[in-house]
């Protein structure tokens, strides 16, 4: 013991273990601040717990079974992201992509949604395989940054938009195509209510803002009789619902408008999810210290493997696209600087994933404020826009509008993209290393003449 700390002499063996795999002095942390911060992430995106399954079950899937998924694909992915990676970085079902894959993909494609959770598993696949060849590095040499940012933001609109319209807040309008609703009636006013907890709980940095104002939301729905308890009562056997129900086969069954849309589906899946995971690795790596001098983010294969293969996990459970949640730099913050971090939230939700079912209790006029908040939050992006610039600006706004207004990410996608490579070519800025770009525009005017023609 000679030379020994007195901190250092009670440590356990079990933290010796600890140290040895994740490391935590070599980068100035330890084991109560790294199960700290593991709470902090986990109350910042457990949320998602009530939100995914409100989104997912507009596409039919049972709200039970999708909460129970989500909490296991958060759990499953959290856990090998700090195993693997080393890394503070909790990952869940991406916010965006579950409006795209139920509005989108089942309701406006007509794709059952085990179908939908087929070509969520195999676009996991994709992302694996990109990953292992290198192909992910020249999809995003040839996209800017400011339709990086821009796709965060509309797809931050596209959000808020659906929790507004979940709220009641905003309803169609046959003269003006959407309108402000009655926010007196019970379902607005209840929205509104949430909105105002969630707002004052943030501005007071409080990290669980939106789990506690989706739950005193939910309370007030019960006093007031605007939801109800479900009649059957708690079972395992919920859990069952969604389990390897996805079908691949069919997946290339697919044909006509339905066939062709696949490639597209599959195409938006993988780059939504590429530039959702590398805008996150940026943000939370840079603020944990983790990234070097040069810029570069250590074991960056490990990282975007395991989140393609917790998107392939997530699907076999019965969820959208799973993804790193910016929400991990809550967890940073706190003093988070390892994988033990991610670890510490992803059991946490495993956990959850035993009372998950009861997440049917909840109203959508509760989880609409929390996605209104989120919506707002990711427009953040938008500020590394050069809008005084028409090269950047045009691009930005067509993508940043054209997500929420069509209802569809992969509009957004191939405006944005489109007009990029146009401006760049009339420009005389083309050159033989933007082939790349060019073959991705041209797909996207194919694909807009198939549009008009179907």
């Amino acid at each position: 013991m000679t030379g020994a700390t007195p901190a250092e002499a009670t440590i356990p063996q079990e933290a010796g273990l600890l140290e040895r795999h994740f490391r935590m002095r070599e980068r100035g942390s330890n084991t109560r601040t790294e199960v700290l911060a593991g709470f902090t992430t986990f109350l910042t995106m457990a949320y998602i717990v009530l939100v995914n399954p409100a989104i997912l079950g507009q596409a039919g899937l049972p709200v039970a079974s999708v909460a129970a998924a989500t909490c296991f694909a958060a759990a499953f992915a959290s856990i090998l992201m700090g195993m693997v990676a080393n890394t503070p970085l909790a990952l869940a079902p991406g916010m965006g992509l579950n409006a795209y894959f139920s509005f989108t993909v089942v309701q406006q494609m007509g794709v059952p949604w085990p179908v939908a959770l087929g070509c969520v598993f195999i676009s996991g696949v994709a992302f694996l395989i990109l990953t292992l060849t290198g192909v992910r590095q020249l999809i995003v040499s040839v996209v800017p940054q400011h339709l990086f940012a821009a796709v965060a933001g509309g797809i931050g609109l596209f959000i808020g938009f659906i929790g507004l319209k979940y709220a009641g807040i905003v309803v169609a309008n046959p003269a003006t195509f959407v309108g402000l609703g009655s926010v007196t009636q019970p379902g607005p006013a209840l929205a509104l209510f949430g909105l105002v907890v969630i707002g004052t709980l943030s501005v007071w940095n409080v990290r669980a803002a939106m789990l506690i104002g989706i739950v005193l939301t939910t309370i007030a729905a019960w006093l007031t009789g605007q939801t109800t308890a479900p009649t059957e009562p708690y079972s395992l056997a919920a859990l069952t619902g969604t389990a390897f129900q996805l079908d691949i086969a069919g997946v290339f069954g697919l044909s006509g408008r339905q066939g062709i849309g696949l490639l597209e589906i599959l195409f938006v899946f993988l780059f939504v999810d590429l530039f959702d995971n590398i805008g996150t690795l940026v943000a939370v790596t840079k603020r944990a210290g983790l990234m070097d001098a040069a810029g570069r983010i250590p074991g960056l294969n490990r990282i975007l493997m395991t989140d393609a293969v917790a998107t392939m996990v997530g699907a076999m459970a019965g969820t959208s696209t799973v993804t790193s949640y910016v929400e991990s730099a809550a967890g940073v913050q706190a003093g988070g600087r390892t994988g033990l971090t991610a670890v510490v939230c992803g059991l946490l939700f495993f956990a959850t994933m035993f009372v998950a079912p009861y997440a049917q209790l909840v109203p959508l006029a509760a989880t609409a404020p929390a996605l209104v908040v989120v919506g707002g939050l990711m427009l953040l992006p938008l500020t590394e826009v050069d809008w005084e610039d028409p090269m950047a600006a045009i691009p930005a706004f067509l993508t940043v509008a054209m997500i929420p207004l069509t209802f569809s990410i992969a509009n957004g996608l191939a405006f944005g993209i489109t007009a990029h490579a146009a401006l760049k070519l009339l420009k005389g800025k083309a050159s033989s290393k933007d082939w790349f770009l060019f073959l991705l525009a041209g797909l996207f005017v194919v694909r807009f003449v198939w549009m008009a023609a179907a």
